[in-house]
């Protein structure tokens, strides 16, 4: 028997928006050959959905553990937050927090965290980690955000 209970409220409603199987392959696709046979080091790319679960992981040969968590870790940061993990950083900075501050183990302030939006409704994050020079992982990140055409 129903009652007025079995609909769901509106805190309990399934968001109406999700990454697709076809924009989370595009992403990584993506890249990926942006990334191989030019990268000097082993790359790491994360993408998760909005609340910080694993949609997809792809790592070059030879990456070490440290880089393949950093990279889901730069995607959680993204989705969780709602903003690009370097910006995150950048906030923290200005207001003399550090990273140990923010309760969540799985946050970080590192570059390389892109936040997935779709008319203002968070999708996930894209994390990228590896790569050398100031700012290239969130580069690729933003790389794979638009090649899901959003």
């Amino acid at each position: 028997m129903s009652t007025h209970n079995d609909s769901p409220q509106n805190a309990m409603a399934i968001a109406e928006r999700h990454l697709m199987l076809g924009q989370v392959r595009a992403a990584m696709d993506a890249m990926m050959e942006q990334v191989q046979g030019t990268s000097a080091t082993p790359v790491c790319m994360a993408i998760v959905d909005a609340s910080g679960n694993m949609e997809a992981f792809a790592k070059m040969d030879h990456a070490r553990v440290f880089t393949r968590r950093h990279a889901v870790r730069k995607a959680y940061t993204s989705a969780i937050l709602g903003m690009n993990s370097g910006d995150w950083g950048l906030r923290m900075a200005n207001i003399g927090q550090s990273v140990s501050e923010n309760g969540d183990p799985m946050v970080t302030y590192e570059q390389g965290g892109v936040v997935i939006t779709q008319d203002g409704a968070i999708l996930g994050g894209i994390g990228v980690g590896g790569l050398r020079g100031h700012n290239a992982d969130e580069d690729l990140a933003k790389v794979g955000l638009a090649a899901m055409g959003l």
